[in-house]
């Protein structure tokens, strides 16, 4: 469970038991097999970790929500794009909240019902509607035009799919501009402060009965805790004076999208999910009266502390008085890091060739990447204990947006992905997530099939 006490050395029970799991699951895979030169990087995920984080955000929000309000926790899959994770999240009470054909494909891959699904995108195409309204899936709509093809749609068919309308509440942006969603321009949703639009809303609402849920997602990593119920807030606000205005209650749900931030600079939980939750209770009291479901869209939260990229160093160098230890995790597992080093850090551990917690003196190092071009950094001027060859670097906290993102730089290929838990009787026992990618699959995916289709195109142009 998410946990608000930190010992002495600042870091809380839930935090130390995270990390002991982590290392007897390095050792565990070097051990077993899955580290080694042969297998020079893979992505272990902490199920125990991934039970708890889905317990610690359940029991929040029951804290505070009337007895017998309706609450979907639906789980961001383009956090985690992975099917095994989304059916153990499902069976820890979460859905699923998709935001194309793949993400929805995944979720229904990995038993999601579609009464716990949830479609929000910013370009749904009509085949993608129609496939939602005939599963019953939620659907939020995100412009006008949107709600126009609801119209027809809905109108030729009949549907079990809760319908709603995603807003911009523009309360402003967080420390990174790329995650925030409600700025002034933001390309998500009805801007609510423009001008006409909070009319226009409240009509939409007026002449549909049939919208009954009201959307909006103030922002994800970078924005601060008030931000975020500010935006819940204003939500809130504009469903009160809806369902005044056309004197009934309509709206019903309400779906506050999630966003909590991760503290990638440190091992303990923070913010917790138990924070957020009594601070809306705080703000926004009629959130929790028992008058409105609720819905969650939380992702990298859930996820992000009980990933790990782990990955062997090929070669230790210097070079200008640097030492740098070469390996094969980077871009291609952390594009954002290596691109934006300084708004997504990542903590590095070392390991020794063992798997075993390497100390010893620190050192100023690089850690690098196998990708060809200088910048492929997971970390630069980092203090750890020297890298050396065959050694191991693990790059926390990446069990969101990280190894299951794959940019194929270089053709590199994607790792294997592994949950591991213990066995029972001291050690660590593995599942395959996701199989590592082969070189004959890198060429088939290249068009291998297809190798002569220009030459050809050329000899017929040369007739």
């Amino acid at each position: 469970m998410q946990n608000d006490e930190n010992d002495e050395n600042g870091i809380g029970g839930e935090a130390r038991d995270r990390a002991a799991r982590r290392d007897e699951a390095v050792r565990g895979a070097v051990d077993q097999g899955l580290l080694g030169p042969d297998a020079a990087v893979v992505g272990l995920l902490d199920v125990t970790g991934i039970r708890e984080s889905a317990a610690a955000l359940r029991a929040a929000f029951d804290a505070v929500v009337a007895p017998g309000t309706p609450v979907l926790h639906a789980f961001a899959v383009k956090a985690t794009p992975l099917v095994p994770v989304l059916r153990l999240l499902h069976e820890e009470g979460i859905g699923a909240e998709v935001a194309s054909p793949g993400e929805l494909a995944l979720a229904r891959a990995a038993g999601l019902p579609p009464e716990r699904t949830v479609l929000d995108s910013p370009a749904k195409t009509p085949a993608e509607l129609r496939e939602a309204l005939a599963l019953g899936i939620a659907v939020n709509a995100d412009n006008p035009q949107e709600l126009t093809r609801l119209d027809a749609l809905a109108g030729s068919a009949p549907t079990r799919s809760p319908l709603g309308l995603r807003v911009n509440p523009q309360v402003g942006g967080g420390s990174i501009g790329a995650t925030s969603t409600a700025t002034e321009t933001s390309k998500f949703g009805v801007a609510l402060r423009d001008e006409g639009a909070r009319e226009w809303v409240v009509q939409a609402f007026r002449d549909r009965p049939w919208l009954t849920r009201l959307h909006a997602h103030t922002g994800s990593q970078g924005i601060p805790l008030p931000l975020l119920a500010r935006g819940v807030a204003e939500t809130h606000a504009l469903a009160e004076e809806i369902n005044a205005r056309i004197g009934r209650p309509q709206i019903d749900t309400l779906d506050i999208g999630g966003g909590l931030p991760v503290d990638f600079a440190a091992e303990s939980t923070a913010p917790t999910y138990a924070q957020y939750a009594r601070l809306l209770a705080d703000q926004v009291p009629g959130l929790f009266d028992g008058r409105y479901g609720l819905v969650t869209e939380f992702g990298r939260s859930l996820l992000a502390r009980h990933g790990t990229v782990v990955a062997r160093v090929e070669y230790a160098k210097s070079s200008g008085g640097r030492r740098i230890a070469v390996t094969h995790a980077g871009v291609q597992v952390a594009t954002r890091t290596v691109y934006a080093p300084g708004t997504w850090p990542l903590r590095i551990a070392a390991y020794d060739t063992k798997g075993r917690p390497k100390t010893g003196p620190e050192v100023v190092q690089d850690v690098a990447g196998p990708a060809c071009f200088s910048g492929d950094l997971l970390a630069e001027g980092r203090a750890l204990p020297l890298l050396e060859q065959g050694d191991f670097a693990a790059a926390l906290d990446t069990g969101a947006y990280y190894f299951a993102h794959h940019y194929a730089y270089n053709s590199l290929t994607r790792p294997g992905i592994y949950g591991f838990a213990p066995d029972g009787s001291g050690g660590v026992t593995f599942a395959t997530v996701r199989e590592p990618q082969t070189v004959a699959e890198v060429v088939a995916e290249s068009g291998g099939a297809h190798a002569a289709a220009l030459t050809i195109l050329r000899a017929r142009g040369s007739r």
